[in-house]
């Protein structure tokens, strides 16, 4: 990718080209925002090849729905919220969610500690793509994108209870993840 490109054009620019289907204002907007979106899709994937099918939708949908794009708040902020709902959407049509009572929600986010901090972004998001679909989704639109459990619940045709519980749950996974990569990194010399 060229960098210099990226920074030659503002935002309007590229609006008003894709708006008119000049295909290198499209490359020129792929190019500036392709390595952050497949940042936000990767969280989302259980792997590289679904984040860039992701990726490429994404893309799909933005070229498409340009036009509805108002200048309210930013023009990336639309686009990552984009990528967000397309990420979600794929997960909606696979449904994993499974609900947990409340006294194995209780049990769960007791036990959790947070030692995330540690660890490079690139460990997390390996850590993270180790979940299910449904514990990973919850986390990231939890943790990540600030969705409370309501809009979670909503958003994924689930309840509260079971969002709640899947966060807990993705924890948990969480902590066992990261402590066993924690030991293992300390036994290489």
């Amino acid at each position: 990718m060229n960098q210099a490109s990226n920074h030659i054009f503002s935002d309007s620019d590229l609006i008003e080209g894709c708006l008119r289907g000049d295909r290198k204002m499209q490359r020129e907007l792929y190019q500036r925002y392709a390595p952050k979106m497949y940042g936000v899709c990767l969280r989302y994937a259980s792997n590289s090849e679904e984040a860039e099918d992701i990726l490429q939708e994404g893309f799909i949908k933005i070229f498409n729905k340009i036009g509805s794009y108002r200048g309210e708040g930013s023009f990336e902020g639309w686009i990552r919220r984009i990528f967000v709902n397309t990420a979600i959407e794929q997960f909606r049509k696979k449904t994993y969610l499974q609900p947990i009572t409340d006294i194995e929600e209780q049990t769960v986010e007791g036990k959790y500690l947070s030692v995330l901090d540690s660890l490079a972004e690139k460990d997390i998001i390996q850590l993270v793509q180790q979940l299910s679909p449904g514990y990973r989704t919850v986390f990231n639109m939890y943790v990540i994108e600030g969705y409370t459990h309501r809009q979670i619940a909503e958003t994924l045709g689930i309840s509260e209870g079971t969002s709640k519980s899947q966060l807990s749950r993705a924890k948990l996974i969480l902590q066992d993840l990261v402590k066993t990569f924690i030991d293992k990194r300390k036994q290489v010399p």
